[in-house]
């Protein structure tokens, strides 16, 4: 199998219920996003897909929750709460929902709020 990965970072806050601690207050964190695409057969070009082209997918979708209070977007309120979890499984499947290159699917989606600690939402 063929896995690319991208970079790219945002900036938003949350509140987090039931966990504890600081976490509970409204406080923000500069994300970085590590987003893996992957799939079984490189194209005639020889490549799996164009970064370019998932560059611009997960810019898209970075641009909806960038300087965003994320417990106000939809998304988390159905889910509850927006823990480096769920940001994971959100980008994840509005990537999925995006990607029309065939033979190609989001693998796995991490999500950084600090240099030292990640939630990886790795896809079956």
């Amino acid at each position: 199998m063929f896995e690319l990965k991208i970079l790219t970072r945002f900036s938003a806050a949350h509140q987090l219920r039931m966990v504890g601690q600081k976490c509970e207050n409204l406080h923000g964190h500069n994300w970085k996003i590590e987003v893996c695409v992957g799939g079984e057969h490189l194209n005639e070009a020889g490549v799996l897909m164009d970064f370019g082209d998932v560059k611009r997918h997960v810019s898209a979708i970075i641009q909806e929750i960038d300087h965003k209070f994320l417990n106000e977007l939809e998304f988390f309120q159905r889910v509850e709460q927006p823990s480096s979890e769920r940001i994971a499984v959100y980008i994840a499947q509005e990537l999925q929902k995006r990607l029309n290159t065939p033979g190609v699917r989001v693998t796995r989606v991490s999500a950084w709020e600090s240099d030292d600690a990640c939630a990886t939402y790795i896809l079956p």
